[in-house]
């Protein structure tokens, strides 16, 4: 497999955490591993073989303590306890206090933020598109983490579809910039198409960070859809797999 560990300075080393990609698992094309090898789609949702994608997860789970508490997304603001959730909770978020349990996000260009404690004493995955996003669910989860006792947090954005390929219209921007008026330096105007822009989420996503006290921010380097090789792609393929960004108090 091949895995992506958070570079993040200062974490605990009772911290686990990564992402995967594309690469490493039994999937057949469209959810390959974009080289002529099985895919490490993760995803029951996008229409893969249900056996291929429980093989997938199996692997998965021999590189964690215990099997992660995958969530519903729906592209809001919701965050649950992932130590108490039943089921498979429609939300976009998890945190957690407790040793061993695994907070889990899917993406395949959305963006996918770590969240932990200088202590490490608690942690967060967040699944961030641009809705929810506007709407507050990384607020939303740094608040839920510092009610649970968190100290100072830091936060890693894995892989997302980048600032040059991003597109978005009109409604978009002025969604950011109500709330934010900085936010417009994460937008530039695309030449000769009118009310069409090229969106930065990492640096929006360092906006808001960076307004609730988060300043130990990492990651925000890897573009999904540029790199077909080794990254999902819903923007570029349509039709493809789901990534995960999972991590847990060792």
């Amino acid at each position: 497999m091949d895995l992506i560990y958070p570079d993040w300075v200062g974490a605990p080393d009772t911290i686990g955490a990564l992402s995967t990609t594309r690469k490493g698992g039994v999937s057949h094309p469209p959810y390959d591993d974009g080289a002529g090898g099985g895919g490490f789609n993760l995803g029951m949702h996008v229409a893969d073989q249900w056996a291929d994608v429980q093989k997938n997860r199996v692997l998965l789970r021999t590189l964690l303590p215990t099997e992660p508490a995958w969530l519903s997304q729906i592209h809001g603001v919701k965050v649950v306890d992932a130590a108490n959730a039943e089921g498979v909770p429609k939300a976009d978020a998890s945190i957690t206090t407790q040793r061993g349990i695994v907070c889990v996000v899917q993406t395949a260009d959305c963006l996918p933020i770590l969240f932990c404690d200088v202590a490490g004493t608690v942690v967060g995955a967040v699944h961030a598109g641009w809705r929810g996003l506007a709407n507050g669910v990384v607020e939303n989860t740094i608040v839920g983490m510092r009610n649970a006792g968190a100290g100072e947090i830091l936060a890693w954005m894995g892989p997302a579809i980048g600032p040059q390929r991003f597109e978005v219209g009109l409604d978009v921007v002025s969604t950011f910039v109500t709330h934010d008026a900085s936010s417009i330096d994460a937008f530039k105007s695309i030449a000769g198409r009118t009310g069409k822009y090229l969106a930065d989420i990492y640096l929006l996503t360092r906006q808001r960070l960076n307004k609730i006290g988060v300043e130990k921010i990492y990651g925000g380097e890897l573009c999904t859809f540029s790199d077909s090789q080794r990254f999902y792609s819903y923007r570029r393929d349509g039709v493809t797999g789901r990534m995960a960004s999972l991590i847990w108090i060792k």
